[in-house]
């Protein structure tokens, strides 16, 4: 699946209890600004202000007030499973089990490196390019995701991921990406900039560290020929921006023309030991990538490949080695890359990564407890207020040609909406779970995805299947699915809350809501119709006004520059950015529509129009780290929450609800002002 997310997933790998009282939070509005010159500020300064950043938390924000309150719950659920001596092979014993098998430190620390010893002596065996093939696609995983191309796949030169097909949206299919790099983006590698530089140096030191860890010989070596090749390797990949161009990613291969469009590697044998001998064609996300990292595997020497092997192979699973190798990646990725100057708690940490391989089995049980039917009835009524006002937009749109607007609200009307958690459960009883071996656990949950991807090429796709478990604090959308995801937990408060008025809500989950509806028409939806195929169903006219358009938004967010000589890539978050957009507008006429001719409550002396926009302006509260920020601008396709709250200036009713006046700086004139949907 596409993955539209509403947040990064950098913002959540921190979280911090936050007190909240229900709706805006006046307390933490800085009056000493105007709101016109720094929405964001205005709406958040005192609360900035009096946050201190804890040594082991990269960001905190309002998101973190969630997904702490969602790490308590779950690790109750957690908690209960380990206590319960439940039946073998039952969802509760292995969530037990793998909780075990996290804590266990000793037995860690006892089995060391054995379970891949068997597995780095095998790399250091590979002779020839032939067996080179065979070893790079025996590690190839189902772990990458088309949209956030990043790291997810570093163990492989590729990645693989499984979602319905372009050009055949009725069946999965198996698409091929880019991969292969363990820093974030290919411009950790290729810009030349003092603060890239010193990067590269300590990424080099660390694997040096990784290679005398695990007791390799001559590690300084060994990690120059590692950098140099990773450098090549990642001057084949594609910027992020460009690798959201579905036309360019829409390519179709036969597996028997590889070895002719992308030279270099043995692929008969790369898909042999991949278990897709049998695949007949396959779709190709970044093709340059694909030919140039090929091309890599003939001309860089086989021992740097090798030692790169080995590398990822240990990268991989750190966090199940022992504690020096585990400190180290750590040291590196954590603090290096991130800002950390300390770990999360092992606990934390240990449900981090129950509920990672373990999803579903913690989330049945996380909606069972925490989830009841009315909730769900709740926030399916807003749901359906949301999708209301957007078809009233759509059909009020006066720039779309008659044949594009009926297209498209036969798009919004075919779209599934799910709230809260799935309709079906994933099983997990092929999956083997001991409670002292986490890395053996951990290796075969990944091999049990692989194996779970792989069986479902070729088959007809579900078009209310979840990507989200119901603990996670976030939203999705589907574009190849035509469908949203609204996981149960970012439906608390501060998003959601019975106790709020509704002008907080709306601003707050019903802008949430509207921007995953708002995801069916942005840059990247618009290239799917209502089935989720790949298909033009604009006029050339109608296509070209909205390029134009959501190209001035683009240009919007270029201006925004967090730190000096670091701007956002408005290219690259132009997805996000519109659906923020087109979620505001929606949730602010569902809003309107809600008061049913009566005028809103004012509450603490700000009046319905001005609690929507603060709540809004509130939910993209964060404090975080310059390391982390610097990486989220470069690699994610969500731009910082700063920037994100001023989407407002595009609002006609914002400038009336705060008195924005021609010399406020984030003035527009009335022509300058996006709108879109």
């Amino acid at each position: 699946m596409i993955r539209t997310t509403l947040i990064t997933t950098l913002a959540l790998t921190a979280t911090l209890a936050l007190a909240q009282t229900p709706g805006v939070q006046p307390n933490d509005i800085d009056h000493t600004l105007k709101p016109g010159d720094d929405f964001y500020l205005y709406a958040n300064g005192a609360w900035l202000n009096r946050i201190v950043l804890p040594p082991d938390r990269v960001a905190i924000g309002s998101f973190s007030i969630v997904a702490d309150n969602t790490d308590k719950q779950v690790a109750a659920i957690i908690d209960d499973a380990a206590k319960s001596n439940a039946t073998p092979g039952t969802n509760k014993r292995m969530i037990a089990d793998l909780y075990h098998a996290y804590m266990d430190e000793a037995a860690i620390e006892q089995n060391g490196m054995a379970t891949l010893k068997p597995q780095l002596a095998a790399i250091s065996a590979i002779k020839d390019q032939h067996e080179l093939a065979r070893a790079l696609g025996h590690s190839l995983r189902a772990d990458t995701d088309a949209l956030n191309n990043t790291n997810f796949h570093t163990a492989n030169i590729f990645g693989l991921w499984v979602a319905p097909g372009f050009q055949d949206s009725d069946h999965y299919a198996p698409y091929l990406m880019q991969g292969g790099i363990e820093l974030p983006d290919r411009a950790y590698y290729v810009d030349d900039s003092d603060k890239m530089k010193s990067i590269r140096d300590a990424y080099t030191k660390h694997i040096a560290a990784i290679f005398k860890l695990a007791g390799f010989t001559d590690p300084d070596a060994r990690a120059a020929k590692v950098i140099a090749l990773e450098r090549a390797i990642a001057q084949q990949h594609i910027a992020l921006a460009d690798n959201e161009d579905i036309h360019k990613a829409n390519n179709l291969w036969q597996t028997s023309d590889f070895a002719a469009k992308a030279p270099g590697l043995d692929w008969a044998e790369f898909f042999r030991a991949a278990g897709l001998s049998s695949q007949k064609s396959m779709y190709v996300w970044q093709p340059t990538a694909i030919t140039g990292e090929s091309a890599l595997v003939a001309s860089q020497p086989l021992d740097a490949w090798k030692d790169w092997l080995a590398l990822h192979l240990i990268e991989t699973y750190g966090a199940a080695l022992p504690k020096a190798i585990a400190d180290e990646r750590f040291a590196f990725f954590g603090t290096t890359l991130s800002g950390a100057p300390q770990q999360r708690p092992r606990e934390q940490r240990a449900i981090v990564t129950v509920n990672a391989v373990l999803g579903d089995a913690v989330g049945q049980l996380y909606a069972e407890r925490y989830f009841p039917p009315a909730a769900r009835a709740k926030a399916q009524a807003m749901v359906a207020n949301l999708l209301a006002a957007f078809h009233k937009r759509l059909e009020a749109i006066d720039w779309m040609d008659p044949n594009t607007k009926a297209e498209a609200i036969k798009k919004l009307d075919a779209l599934y909406v799910g709230v809260g958690y799935a309709d079906h459960w994933r099983s997990y009883q092929a999956l083997v779970i001991k409670p002292n071996d986490l890395l053996g656990d951990l290796q075969r949950s990944d091999l049990f995805e692989y194996q779970y991807a792989l069986s479902r090429i070729g088959k007809p796709v579900n078009r209310h299947e979840w990507c989200m478990e119901p603990q996670t604090v976030n939203a999705v959308n589907l574009p190849l699915n035509n469908g949203l995801n609204f996981p149960a937990a970012i439906l608390q408060p501060p998003f959601f809350d019975a106790a709020a008025p509704d002008a907080s809500n709306y601003g707050a989950i019903g802008s949430v809501i509207g921007h995953e509806i708002s995801h069916t028409f942005d840059s990247e939806g618009a290239e799917f119709d209502s089935k989720g195929q790949v298909r033009k169903w604009w006029t050339d006219a109608d296509y070209a006004h909205f390029k134009q358009v959501t190209g001035a938004l683009a240009a919007q967010f270029d201006t925004y520059e967090p730190y000096p000589g670091v701007h956002v890539n408005g290219r690259q978050t132009l997805g996000e950015d519109i659906a923020d957009l087109g979620g505001i507008a929606a949730s602010y006429d569902a809003f309107h529509a809600s008061l049913q001719g009566q005028t809103a409550k004012v509450i603490d002396g700000l009046d319905g129009d001005q609690q929507f926009y603060l709540a809004f302006g509130q939910i993209w509260r964060t404090k975080i780290r310059e390391a982390a920020e610097r990486r989220q601008v470069l690699t994610d396709p969500h731009a910082p929450g700063h920037y994100r709250a001023e989407t407002v200036r595009n609002f006609d009713a914002w400038y009336k609800a705060f008195n924005i006046q021609p010399t406020d700086k984030l003035y527009l004139a009335p022509d300058q002002r996006v709108h879109i949907w």
